[in-house]
């Protein structure tokens, strides 16, 4: 055995940090099912560590570099990002938002609040008539979008989690008439719900309920398994599933598998586990993405009738240490464009297509939970990469494009700021 040296005893112990630290990285901060007073992860705020971080020997960093993907190539970092970042307001837990065409905001709370929310004034109001939502965990009121006649018809689509029998829960997607006051708030016609998780289970994660209208018009909802894995590869249900809806919540005759009836005849694809990310590209490609467990976060374009692998395959592991299969083991599965290990925890997604920032049209920007920070997609037809990661110092739930071309930002759980994102002068 060599005696223990200066330099060799100073690479030793810079070997043994980088493994420590490797060890104590977290899993996917939105779903793991370890908790922290009595709350999920994905509901514990994180704090930011500032402690430098020690540049390891050369034979460390080497031996415990993580993967890092997100396509082809390693994505290059900036030490900042290329836009001003303006706060508008702050809400209590917002989940997601979409403007109205006269600019102002519809945003979800969790616990179970639509605002109205003025751009210019920076004021918030309150839309009424939103039913009770199952709050808790990762449940509540979701998504918001507008139907894409929303200007004769005034549907609003919303998602949230319900309560039913036995404790169990599940997502559902209803539709309902806006109604403006004229005083910074509305309210919500008589609701029809048009769309429901099938079965409703135990548990208060992975409900996804994510919503896009397609140029067609048709409606897509992501439906995640809601931590059960297995009902991903169940067609008796619509858990773990991307599924596609006339407006009113009837099924498309075209459908993959219209012809087996039931639920099965909403699916598009299968195999899904947490996918709080959906958006048609500029040649209308569908893409999603989702969370994988411990590892192996997903980028995924949806075609008709794939089976994308959840539980049997993945490029992440199980919380306990157990491997799961990678994607190339079984190529019968659907694998992803891009994946990520380490996590990002992907949530809010948006194919850029405005003007403001020219160099970025028809690039993607995902929010990241646990990454804190905003990434940006480069699409190549068919295929995609992480290009740039912008980090934001807070765990970012939504992204959404502007009227004026502007990148608007919302932070996750209470107080979660509204952000503007405007081009640095010069570029």
């Amino acid at each position: 055995m060599p005696p223990f040296t200066p330099a060799l005893l100073c690479a030793t112990a810079l070997l043994t940090l980088s493994l420590a630290s490797c060890a104590a990285a977290p899993g996917n901060a939105e779903d793991d099912k370890r908790t922290f007073a009595g709350k999920p992860r994905e509901e514990r705020p994180q704090r930011r560590d500032t402690t430098p971080t020690p540049t390891p020997a050369p034979a460390a960093e080497a031996a415990t570099k993580p993967r890092i993907t997100g396509g082809p190539s390693r994505p290059r970092r900036l030490p900042n990002p290329p836009f001003a970042s303006t706060s508008f307001g702050t809400f209590n837990e917002p989940w997601a938002m979409t403007f109205l065409p006269d600019g102002r905001l519809l945003v979800t709370e969790k616990p179970g609040q639509l605002r109205l929310f003025n751009t210019v004034t920076k004021t918030t109001g309150t839309i009424t008539g939103v039913p009770a939502v199952a709050y808790g965990g990762q449940g509540g009121l979701g998504d918001v979008v507008l139907h894409p006649q929303f200007a004769t018809n005034r549907y609003v689509y919303y998602s949230y989690a319900q309560a039913g029998a036995n404790g169990t829960r599940g997502a559902v997607v209803a539709r309902a008439p806006l109604t403006l006051d004229g005083n910074g708030g509305g309210s919500l016609g008589a609701s029809q719900i048009v769309w429901e998780q099938s079965p409703k289970v135990s548990g208060d994660g992975h409900y996804s309920h994510r919503i896009a209208f397609g140029a067609d018009g048709k409606l897509w909802i992501t439906s995640g398994e809601r931590q059960k894995a297995s009902p991903a590869q169940d067609m008796s249900g619509n858990l773990g599933k991307v599924v596609r809806l006339n407006d009113d919540g009837s099924v498309p005759a075209d459908n993959p598998f219209a012809n087996q009836g039931g639920v099965a005849a909403q699916v598009w694809s299968l195999g899904h586990r947490n996918l709080l990310g959906i958006a048609f590209d500029a040649n209308g490609r569908l893409w999603t993405h989702e969370m994988g467990p411990a590892g192996g976060d997903e980028l995924n374009l949806i075609e008709r009738g794939n089976n994308y692998g959840w539980p049997i395959v993945s490029n992440g592991d199980n919380y306990d240490g157990s491997p799961i299969p990678d994607h190339p083991t079984r190529p019968e599965f659907n694998p992803p464009e891009a994946w990520w290990t380490p996590v990002i925890a992907p949530a809010g997604f948006v194919i850029y297509s405005g003007n403001l920032f020219p160099y970025f049209k028809g690039h993607g920007f995902i929010g990241g939970l646990a990454s804190q920070a905003i990434i940006r997609i480069q699409f190549d037809g068919v295929t995609a990469r992480e290009a740039e990661r912008y980090a934001m110092g807070r765990r970012i739930r939504e992204i959404e494009q502007g009227p004026d071309g502007a990148l608007w930002v919302l932070e996750d759980g209470a107080g979660g700021r509204l952000l503007k994102l405007t081009p640095l002068p010069g570029l």
